[in-house]
This record gives structure tokens, sequence and C-alpha cells, in this order.
């Protein structure tokens, strides 16, 4: 009498046990086939190659930097720029260096850190995966030490360091040079709209990198960004107008775009309403719907569209969302010209497949585009939007996706030059590349002029600016690896935050979170 209950619970046992393990399988394969739909790479796995391309990437940050350099890891770079501020009574010794010169130039800097907080927040767990997250937090926080000191008070930012006339009559180490060091500024009497809305957004940008990890730096970035916005909003006027010594530099187009991007990324980092309510009520006046563009450091609205899109996938109830059905649509076109096969697919390549928009530059916009590729299909795998309707055509996150791989292989060196445009990544990279620090020996005693020399020199450059994204090719794929050929081989620090950005999106199999 007792047998039976027994011989009952042992079935059971084993029913329950074999329901159990099914159960497993199908969880397994389910898991297998989902993951399989997100990428076309083996899931959760290190690209090696896009891995090491970051590593190489990351460090052009650390070859730029102004000040009292810590734990310098780059033996041809020294302390420069220590005295940067000094006649304003103000600190301005930290930041980047713009490009191969020697100037500190606040609207692609700010562009730059923007960007960079935009890539962590998004990817940050890909690059901890490669060791490489902390190393990018630190370059951010380089920046915006500078731009806080940058902003001493609610209506005055200053917006460049050096004199782009008197620096560029110069070829020397940042270490050695001897020069003045002249201050611009905005303010209510010069306003310049576009530069401090910009730097609202990277402060506000920076304050959710740095929410968790340290919360007075993280409020006090915010404290900044807030003031800067309503700097910007009160008192509107570009700076390329205000101060036309900047034009034949850092020329704006317009400010509008600053004004939206900036209230975009505030309300992602307050959730106050009042910033939602701006781009919603602006967007007519400055959002160029309908009408996609290339992402830059004067064109912001790209972003924006992909940045305020963010929010229709993962905030469905949010109230007031339906002002950005236009940026939602808007974005959607801008992905639809970006995908080779699309109907409405942009002309705008080279024969080799490369987005190919200016020749200054020319890989700014590729990567940029691609940067946001892999944003918009990490957007729509995370919230389950299977398909992007293109007209009459549909395509899937995974177009997006290989649209990116091909504009980042193109750029590391599958191009009909077989040339690396990412210095010291591949086996062929530019050796002379546009710019001082590396082209002068670290041990060499040259002033202003005399270190034209080795502007001239018909040696490769002796240190190498790893890291480096160089302008890139012309129309037809061609490249001239001269050093005086600044407009393809001259790198810039905003084009490396595109650059982190994009390889961080491709080292591993990638989604989004749903909030910042």
């Amino acid at each position: 009498m007792v047998a039976k209950p027994r011989s009952r619970c042992c079935c059971c046992s084993w029913f329950i046990g074999v329901i159990v393990l099914i159960a497993v399988i199908l969880a397994v394969i389910f898991t297998f086939r989902h993951r399989s739909s997100h990428s076309d790479d083996n899931p959760g796995s290190i690209d090696k190659n896009y891995a090491n391309a970051l590593k190489i990437a990351m460090q052009f940050f650390d070859i730029q930097k102004s000040g009292k350099l810590e734990n310098n890891k780059i033996s041809w770079r020294g302390d420069s720029g220590l005295k940067d501020g000094s006649e304003a009574s103000i600190n301005l010794s930290k930041g980047l260096y713009d490009a191969g010169d020697h100037m500190k130039f606040g609207f692609p800097m700010a562009f730059t850190a923007t960007v960079l907080s935009w890539s962590i927040l998004e990817y940050g767990d890909q690059m901890a995966s490669v060791n490489l997250l902390d190393h990018a937090k630190d370059s951010l926080k380089w920046t915006t030490d500078f731009l806080i000191n940058a902003h001493p008070s609610p209506n005055v930012l200053y917006i460049q360091v050096g004199d782009p006339v008197t620096d560029h009559k110069c070829w020397d180490r940042p270490e050695t040079m001897t020069r003045k060091r002249t201050l611009t500024k905005i303010d209510t009497e010069t306003p310049g709209t576009e530069v401090a809305a910009e730097t609202a957004a990277a402060m506000a940008a920076a304050s959710l990198v740095f929410k968790e990890s340290d919360t007075k730096y993280s409020s006090t970035l915010l404290k900044h960004a807030k003031q800067l916005f309503d700097f910007a909003d009160n008192n509107r006027g570009s700076y390329s107008v205000n101060i036309p010594e900047v034009q034949p530099y850092y020329n704006s187009t317009g400010y509008g775009d600053e004004l939206l991007w900036a209230a975009s990324w505030l309300y992602h980092a307050t959730e106050d309403k009042t910033y939602l309510d701006f781009v919603s009520e602006n967007g007519e006046e400055f959002g160029n719907f309908g009408s996609p563009s290339w992402f830059s450091w004067d064109n912001k609205l790209p972003g924006t569209h992909i940045l305020l899109s963010r929010l229709t996938f993962f905030k469905k109830g949010l109230s007031g969302s339906k002002g950005l059905q236009g940026y939602k649509e808007t974005a959607e076109a801008v992905m639809c010209g970006l995908i080779p096969s699309s109907p409405t697919a942009t002309s705008s390549r080279t024969d080799g497949g490369l987005i190919w928009v200016s020749e200054w530059n020319a890989l700014q916009h590729p990567v940029s585009s691609a940067f946001l590729a892999t944003l918009y299909s990490d957007y729509m795998l995370t919230s389950g939007i299977k398909e992007l309707s293109c007209s009459d055509q549909s395509f899937k996150p995974s177009d997006l996706r290989k649209f990116a791989r091909s504009q980042a292989d193109y750029m590391l060196g599958k191009n009909p030059e077989k040339m690396s445009y990412l210095v010291g990544y591949g086996e062929k990279y530019p050796e002379f590349v546009h710019h001082r620090g590396a082209s002068i020996p670290a041990d060499a005693n040259t002033g202003c002029k005399d270190g034209f020399k080795w502007l001239d020199s018909e040696e490769p450059n002796p240190n190498v600016a790893y890291g480096a994204l160089v302008g890139g090719p012309f129309l037809n794929d061609t490249f001239i690896d001269a050093r005086n050929n600044s407009m393809q081989n001259e790198p810039s620090t905003y084009n490396s935050a595109l650059v982190v950005g994009l390889l961080s999106s491709l080292v591993t199999t990638s989604s989004s979170l749903e909030s910042f």
C-alpha cells in the first residue's frame, strides 16, 4: 500500500523532468535563433579586427592632449599649453589640439565630446569587453575639464585658444611653442549660438556618462549644460557672423541644428519636458524634415533625428512624443539613403563603395553615416522592429549593419588603394601624415620657422600618430600620401570620436539600452 504512491511519485518526477528538459532545449533553440536574427556575426564573439582597430583609434586622443600629461603613454609627447587661458586668469591647459596644428577650436572640440559621450552611452559594454571603457572616459573627461573651465560665468564661453593665422605660420612641436596664445570668447554682446549649444550638448551627454561613477562631476556638467543652453537660446546669433575670423577654419552654416541637438541631449539627461517641448515646437523651423543630410561637426540634424527617434522606439507612451514624428520620418529617410540597394540610395559614393561628399576630410561623412546606421539598426533590433520601409521595398536591421561594416572595412584597407586610412592599423597606412608632432623628432630643437624642414622632409614621419584617421581618398578612390597634402592627409579629433563610436558598435554583437 505504500509502494503505489511511491511509484506514482516516481513517474510524476520522471514526467516533470522530461518536460523541464524539453523546455530548456526549446529555450536554447529560441535564444540561438533570436540572437542569430540580430546579427550575421557569431553572437557575443569579439571581432578581433575591429577590436584591434578600436585600440589603435583610441590612442589618437592621447596624442592630441594638451596640458600637464598624466600617465603619458606616448613617448614623443610631453607637457604643453600649460599657460593657455592665463591672459583671462582661467586654466585652459587641458583639452585636445584640433588636428595637425596646435589650435584648440571649441566648436569641433565640443562635438568631439558629444559624440564620444554618445559612443560610451550606447556601446560602453562593447568598449569594456576589450578593456577600453576607462580609456574612453578618461579622454572624455580631459576634454570636458577644458569645457568647464572655458565657461567661467553663465553668459561667457571661451571658444578658441590660439590665433590660427599665427599658429599656421609655424611648424613646431607643441612642447616647444613659445608664441602668445590669444583667446576668443562669446558673450551677450558677441553671441555664438551654435558653439554655446554644441557645448551644452557635450556637457549634457557627458553628465550621463559620469552619472553613476562620479555624481558630483555629473551634476557640475549638467549645471553648465543648462546655463549654456539658456545662453545660446536667449542670445541668438551665429559665431561665424559675429566673429568672421573663424570662417576660414570652422565656418558654421547655421545654429538651428545645434539648438535642437542640445535640447535633445538635455531632455535625455534631465527628462525635463521643457526640452522635449522645445524640439517639438521648433522642429518645423530648424528640423529640415523630409530632407536627409550628412552628420558632421557643422550639421547636427542627422544625429538629432536619430537621437530623437530613439524615444519613439523605447518611450511609446511618452507625453509630447507626437511632435517627434517628423524627426522619426527623416531619420528613416537618412537610413534609406545609406543602404546601397534602396530605391532612394544616395549616389554620393565612390566606385569602391565609400560614401563621398567632400574633398576635404572625405572620411568624416562615411564614418559618421556608418555610426548612425549601427545605432538605428540596434534601436530596431532592441525594440523588435524587423523592417525599415524605403519606398516600395523593405530592409532589415542587418542591411544597415552590413552598410556600416562596408564603410569601416573600406576605411581599414578594403579599398582600391589597399590602404588603411587609420594610421597604425594593417600593413599599409599613411606614413607622411600632416601632423607637426608626428613629423618632428622628439629630441629635435626647433623653433617656429626652422621646423618647416620637417614639413618638407622626404622621409616618413619619425613618430607614428597611432589612431589618426586621415582625410581620406578622392572621388576616384585615389590617395596621395604627402605631408603637405592637408586635404587628404590631416587627421582631426572629431573624426576620431566618430571612428571610436563606429568601431565600438562593431566589436561585438550589439543592442541598445532602452534608457541612458
